[in-house]
């Protein structure tokens, strides 16, 4: 085939040209990491329209993101100039919506439909189930919504899923998923996930449109294969059908998302779904050493359901992975500070290095790190620590519990988790307040707000003889938030609840660090560090803190991965085998980001959601060649540990004991309760200590 004059393909490898000059039919391009994907699907656009003379308007070309889309079509027209305005490039959605707006008549639909948002489906399906009289305190109107799109993605229709009913909530789910589809579309209205269904239903109803639309888009672009779902492949399938001039781009040992409907295994099928595919792999990475690909080869490997190729680079051979077991969590964030500190003075810029977690929970300890230490950084994908809503909601509750009178927190959780109290019940107290010269707290009279009132009376006396840890276990069970988050069975709620027992995580070492047990100072310790955090710099170079998830798709010179660990990374739940290699490809991901230098780091004992566990280290550093890793600065652990470990006896006290006191000097126990002792001190008066704490001596 010869190359036109005005198509210059000499940047590519002979791979990449190969799939580029690849002839009409079904192609399938593996492209591993940083093997330059991108690079080949525009120019294989391009090279369609500027040497086979392919028209712009017969080529759809699909990714996931509108920020990839846009990189692509300016990628695009820079090759081939404005005639690529002409070219279908967008997110499945978009590309969905164009050919809904185009027969909105033949699906039954005005020309002025609507799209709701997730929050305005979420009150439609409140609605339904306030018309239902369903409990939503029993059945949680988020875990419907979830269900209800979960169902659509998978092209489950209402009277398929009615065939499914097996107990109350998959009934009421039903009834719902029926009444919420009339109710769109009684109101001329599409949701979110109608934007991939409405099509096949349109295609399926009306064969001419389909074929209509199979001419006009005679080639099919499809980025990031691995990541689509069931009503994206049959979409994709049907569009195509007619040339099989259907190219799709990607890499099955990136498949990360299956817990929002991806389905890897449509890339693993594309060569039985079209016979004659032609399959071409992009093996060669740019972008990390050989020491790096090398370790990310020999963890996939062990991968069963994947299509085999092997990454590998001109690059240098590169240093070894540097892996370091520490003690626990804090030891394993002092290390990184100090890395990331050294690393630094020797001019390496912190925009080039990214601390890599499973879970965002993990994240706590190395912002609290790298504030102590002046580390400025930046949490990608989510909010710092102490800025997350349910963070700050916690807080509300514990500075209500402690100082009644305080507004801004009564507002922020008087009607969280819901108690049907309005804006104009929470108005009405505030002029109240206002009026009598009084806190909010006080006003309250009557109503659902006075049970709001009963409750923060009750916890706070009941707060009296609790630890901190304690304390927050009541909270999250009394309050209701912990039931609310549990009810609603979705990953933002259970990473909503992770956070939470993470918080118990703060109490419990602050509570072995100081043997405080009083909420007053550890109200005081918390704003310190949160304050602090709230303070920005823009203008300045960050480190990144993400979880894996978040990483996918970017790169950093220096990597590091922390909590790797069993039970961590993989995580608990992972215990499947499809879960366990889909956590392996997680893990192939976090490796195949590192440019110049991958960490790897775990800890002995680590305490994440309140508990403290000893864990052995992740399956996956065992998997990885030893000859790649440099593993020279072992501590010596059992050592550390036993100088860190500072819980002994309850030092036997009673009330009347003298004792004295580390910090606060001499005072008499005045009160002991199962945890806690009450000690008035001579010089700082009365203090609630954990009484078994090695700072406390019986005199």
């Amino acid at each position: 085939m010869k190359v036109g004059a005005n198509m210059n393909l000499g940047y590519l490898n002979d791979k990449q040209k190969q799939a580029v000059l690849q002839g009409d039919g079904p192609l399938l391009i593996l492209a591993g990491a940083g093997s330059g994907k991108t690079s080949v699907l525009t120019t294989k656009v391009a090279y369609l329209i500027k040497e086979k003379h392919v028209q712009p308007e017969n080529i759809v070309a699909i990714t996931f993101t509108n920020k990839a889309a846009k990189e692509m079509k300016e990628r695009i027209i820079n090759q081939v100039g404005i005639i690529g305005y002409g070219i279908q490039i967008s997110t499945f959605h978009s590309f969905g919506l164009r050919i809904i707006r185009e027969n909105y008549q033949k699906l039954g639909y005005d020309k002025n439909f609507t799209i709701i948002d997730s929050d305005d489906s979420l009150t439609v399906i409140k609605k339904i189930l306030k018309d239902m009289k369903i409990d939503t305190s029993r059945y949680n109107p988020k875990f419907i919504k979830n269900q209800i799109s979960s169902c659509k993605n998978e092209m489950v229709t209402p009277e398929k899923y009615g065939k499914l009913v097996n107990d109350d909530i998959s009934d009421i789910t039903y009834k719902t998923y029926k009444r919420y589809e009339d109710a769109l579309f009684k109101n001329n209205s599409l949701d979110f996930d109608d934007l991939l269904i409405k099509p096949t239903t349109l295609f399926n109803k009306h064969p001419e449109v389909l074929q209509q639309y199979q001419e006009l888009f005679k080639y099919v672009f499809i980025d990031e294969y691995q990541d689509t779902n069931e009503a994206q492949y049959v979409l994709s399938k049907m569009i195509s059908a007619k040339y099989k001039n259907i190219c799709v781009v990607g890499d099955d040992s990136q498949s990360i998302y299956s817990w929002r409907g991806a389905n890897f295994r449509n890339i693993l099928n594309f060569e039985k779904d079209y016979k004659d595919a032609k399959v071409i792999l992009l093996e060669q990475n740019y972008r990390s050493t050989k020491t790096i690909l090398n370790a990310a080869n020999s963890v996939i490997k062990n991968n069963h359901n994947k299509k085999d190729k092997n990454l590998w680079t001109n690059n240098e051979e590169g240093e070894k992975i540097k892996y370091v077991r520490t003690v626990d969590e804090k030891d394993e964030a002092s290390f990184v500070t100090k890395e990331i500190k050294r690393l630094n003075n020797e001019g390496v810029c912190l925009d080039e290095i990214a601390v890599l977690y499973r879970t965002n929970a993990q994240s706590r300890t190395i912002e609290e790190s790298f504030l102590s230490s002046n580390i400025p950084y930046k949490i990608v994908g989510a909010y710092a620590f102490y800025s997350r809503k349910e963070i700050k909601d916690l807080l509300a509750y514990l500075k209500l519990i402690y100082n009644p009178r305080d507004d801004v927190s009564l507002m922020r959780i008087i009607n969280y988790p819901k108690r049907s109290i309005g804006n104009k019940t929470i108005d009405n107290l505030s002029m109240d307040a206002v009026l009598n010269g009084s806190s909010m707290f006080e006003a309250i009279k009557k109503g659902k707000e006075l049970d709001f009132k009963n409750l923060i009376l009750q916890m706070k006396e009941e707060s009296e003889s609790l630890s901190l840890t304690e304390i927050i276990d009541m909270v999250l069970d009394k309050s209701g938030i912990k039931k609310d988050l549990e009810s609603e069975h979705t990953l933002e709620a259970d990473i909503r609840l992770e956070n939470l027992n993470e918080f118990k995580s703060i109490t419990k070492t602050f509570e072995e660090e100081s043997g405080i047990a009083s909420l007053e100072d550890f109200l005081s310790e918390v704003s310190l560090v949160s304050d602090v955090n709230d303070q920005k710099n823009d203008d300045l170079k960050k480190v990144a803190l993400m979880t894996i998830h978040a990483v996918k798709g970017l790169e950093f010179k220096y990597v590091f991965v922390v909590g790797m660990e069993e039970n961590i990374f993989p995580h608990i739940n992972s215990v499947e085998d499809d879960a366990l290699e889909e956590e392996r490809r997680l893990c192939y991901v976090a490796i195949t980001r590192a440019k110049n230098k991958l960490y790897l780091i775990n800890a002995l004992k680590r305490t994440l959601f309140g508990r403290t566990s000893v864990n052995m280290p992740s399956r996956f550093i065992n998997e990885i060649d030893s000859d790649l890793i440099d593993s020279s600065e072992k501590k010596k652990l059992t050592q550390k540990i036993n100088k860190e470990n500072m819980f002994n006896s309850d030092n036997g006290l009673n009330v009347g004991d003298n004792v004295i006191h580390d910090t606060y000097g001499p005072g008499v126990v005045v009160m002991v309760d199962k945890t806690i002792a009450t000690i008035a001190f001579k010089a700082q008066g009365i203090k609630k200590l954990m009484k078994n704490h090695k700072s406390i001596k019986k005199v």
